[in-house]
């Protein structure tokens, strides 16, 4: 389920990992620019909050698994069909496999997007973001001994269809990527989920 609050995931206060300060003022800049440089029109600025299912594709457990959760994304139109997007997602799975260890995981990512329109109601898209991600209330092995939290590089490459329902309101139809963390877990500290979504779409005029 999607916490109430975005910096508070499964009741449990977090801080702002370095990444979702830099992708939040990349954001702002990119808006404020596209204020000045674009006519106006509807759309320019899109918050979309999806529910998300995430099926790991390679675990050292040699057991795939789920993970639930959610992400709120924040995009902002540069040019033409470009936009650049911030996002925050959380992710938690009782257990990795059948190890009984549970995951929890929030990463923050920003990067470009590139949107299709279709038709007037359908738009295909596709990004590609980089950033970070907080793994804690599980266990990750190092070679000082094991810890319960630890950061690392993340990356998820994908895309989605939103279907519009008006100007300001859309449906996230679907909401595909391939996610690609790196956190440690005695074997290479590599991990590839697939991740999968629908949600809501709010779009602002400028």
């Amino acid at each position: 389920m999607i916490s109430t609050s975005l910096f508070s995931f499964f009741g449990r206060p977090l801080p702002l990992p370095t990444s979702i300060r830099i992708a939040l003022c990349i954001l702002l800049l990119a808006g404020a620019g596209s204020l000045r440089a674009q006519e106006p029109g509807p759309g320019s600025v899109d918050l979309a909050v999806t529910y998300s299912g995430e099926r790991s594709l390679k675990a050292n457990t040699q057991e795939n698994f789920w993970m639930q959760g959610g992400s709120i994304e924040l995009g902002a139109k540069i040019w033409r069909t470009w936009s650049i997007v911030a996002g925050v997602s959380g992710a938690h799975t009782g257990s990795i496999g059948s190890s009984g260890v549970p995951l929890s995981l929030v990463t923050t990512t920003f990067g470009p997007r590139y949107r299709w329109y279709i038709n007037r109601r359908v738009s295909l898209y596709g990004q590609g973001l980089a950033g970070e991600t907080n793994g804690f209330r599980s266990l990750f092995p190092t070679p000082a001994g094991v810890q319960t939290g630890a950061n690392g590089f993340a990356a998820q490459v994908g895309g989605g269809v939103d279907f519009a329902l008006s100007d300001r309101i859309a449906v996230r139809v679907l909401d595909a990527a391939w996610s690609h963390t790196q956190l440690p877990n005695a074997t290479d500290n590599v991990q590839n989920n697939l991740r999968l979504g629908a949600g809501l779409v709010l779009r602002f005029a400028r």
